[in-house]
């Protein structure tokens, strides 16, 4: 995934910090889930509060939970096409997508629940692969 909006492994308070800063409701960005493995968080400020959406992944596309009780299951082909939906007005989130906040780390790339530094790590690195 190489979309700039894109954050990783940003902590729910970090994300809070970037998309509260400047005041400016509809600043979103995603992020991976801390608290379910492989599943994306979208974020958006609203009113100095903010909103998560989770996304999780399926075979044939990516959807949003919905936050309210008994609202239909949204699938998308893309991450890219997700975003633009809701960029519109009245799509179903407390307010439309408005301003991205853009990563300034390396490129980072979502597979299920295993992030890759692209540009960052290298084989001298101080990490190891983990298996489960």
């Amino acid at each position: 995934m190489d979309l700039p909006y894109y954050h990783g492994r940003l902590t729910k308070q970090d994300c809070e910090t970037l998309l509260l800063k400047e005041g400016v409701d509809g600043n979103f960005l995603l992020r991976d889930s801390e608290s379910i493995p492989g599943v994306l968080c979208l974020c958006v400020s609203f009113k100095n509060i903010v909103y998560t959406y989770r996304i999780f992944r399926e075979k044939h596309g990516y959807y949003r939970i919905q936050t309210a009780e008994g609202s239909p299951k949204q699938v998308f082909p893309s991450l890219k096409e997700l975003i633009s939906k809701f960029e519109k007005p009245n799509q179903g989130m407390v307010v439309h997508l408005l301003k991205p906040i853009k990563r300034t780390s390396p490129s980072l790339r979502w597979r299920g629940s295993k992030l890759e530094l692209e540009t960052f790590m290298n084989s001298n690195s101080d990490y190891v692969d983990v298996l489960p």
